[in-house]
C-alpha cells in the first residue's frame, strides 16, 4: 500500500486502500499499523483534520480492528 507523508508530531505517512476499506499508518517511531473496515470518509477527514494525531486517536484508534505490521 502506498502512503504519502504527512504533517504531525505522531504520525509520519497515512494509506488508504478503498477496495479493501484497509488504512495504513506509519508512526514517526517507525512503527506502521493497519486498520480494517475503515470508511473511506474517514480516511479523507484523517487527512483534512486540523491535528492528525487528534483525529486518529479520536476516531480511529480502538474503534477498528489493527495488526501491527
Amino acid at each position: 500500500m502506498r502512503r504519502r507523508a504527512v504533517t504531525s508530531s505522531a504520525i509520519a505517512s497515512v494509506g488508504y486502500e478503498e477496495s479493501t476499506a484497509e488504512l495504513e499508518i506509519e508512526f514517526v517511531s517507525g512503527e506502521v499499523y493497519r486498520y480494517f473496515a475503515v470508511p473511506r470518509s474517514v480516511h479523507t477527514d484523517l487527512l483534512s483534520a486540523p491535528s492528525i494525531g487528534r483525529y486518529f486517536q479520536r476516531h480511529i484508534r480502538d474503534r477498528y480492528p489493527t495488526r501491527q505490521q
